[in-house]
């Protein structure tokens, strides 16, 4: 199915760890997220994608479908949303960006009309995990190095 051919070196975490892979189905510059996998494609062309390991939604808060980006930001602040709140009464309206309570983590690259992002952490061990309320979570250095790759309106697939 898909084979390591060159692994890319100077991440961070504990298994951070993106690396080219062979890939084929996707347009150069897409993203594609495979959430059984835990990981995301972003592809290069010629055959080959950059490959991330991603946390993804629990079971139940799982999506799938086409998107695209729609914003890009840096330490962005959090608001949780409602059943967040709801679940965890206690939490303040707005997380500052780079606050270390912040669930964004270095980045956010918001999906269509922002309810989801693919995004940094504050919990790298949640990162190859079901973890999520349906956000993608990458490691700061990888969610970094796609945020430089990336602009908006990239195509965003995501799978089951």
């Amino acid at each position: 199915m898909f084979a390591l051919l060159v692994p890319c070196f100077g991440t961070s975490g504990p298994a951070a760890a993106r690396e080219v892979v062979r890939f084929q189905g996707a347009a150069p510059g897409t993203i594609v997220v495979r959430t059984s996998e835990r990981r995301l494609y972003y592809v290069t062309g010629e055959g080959r994608a950059l490959r991330y390991p991603v946390g993804v939604g629990k079971a139940g808060m799982q999506w799938s479908g086409r998107s695209s980006i729609s914003g890009k930001y840096i330490q962005p602040n959090w608001e949780p949303p409602p059943d967040i709140k709801q679940a965890n009464p206690r939490l303040p309206p707005v997380i500052p960006g780079g606050a270390p309570n912040n669930p964004m983590g270095a980045a956010a690259l918001t999906l269509g009309d922002g309810d989801y992002a693919i995004h940094g952490t504050n919990n790298p061990g949640s990162v190859g995990r079901f973890v999520s309320h349906g956000c993608i979570r990458m490691y700061n250095s990888d969610v970094m190095d796609l945020f430089r790759r990336v602009s908006v309106g990239t195509p965003v697939i995501v799978t089951r």
